[in-house]
């Protein structure tokens, strides 16, 4: 996510995904591995990144008219 643009929008999506890691497999495992990868501010830099992970599933879901589904989401 980069700084530009709306700052408490980025507060709540970085609030969202810190919530969507805790309770979906696939967003904490990619949590945990971008948190290994770097050595300085890990929590910071895994969570932004998977803030932009988690950006992508809700606007594929937007643009399609579709509810999340788990299943649908594992299988693509």
């Amino acid at each position: 996510l980069s700084k530009a643009g709306n700052t408490y929008l980025r507060y709540y999506l970085i609030e969202a995904t810190s919530h969507v890691k805790n309770h979906l497999s696939e967003y904490a495992a990619f949590y945990q591995k971008k948190y290994d990868e770097v050595k300085t501010h890990q929590h910071k830099r895994a969570l932004a990144l998977t803030a932009r992970k988690f950006i992508r599933l809700i606007f594929g879901l937007l643009a399609n008219h579709q509810l999340y589904s788990p299943s649908r989401v594992s299988q693509s």
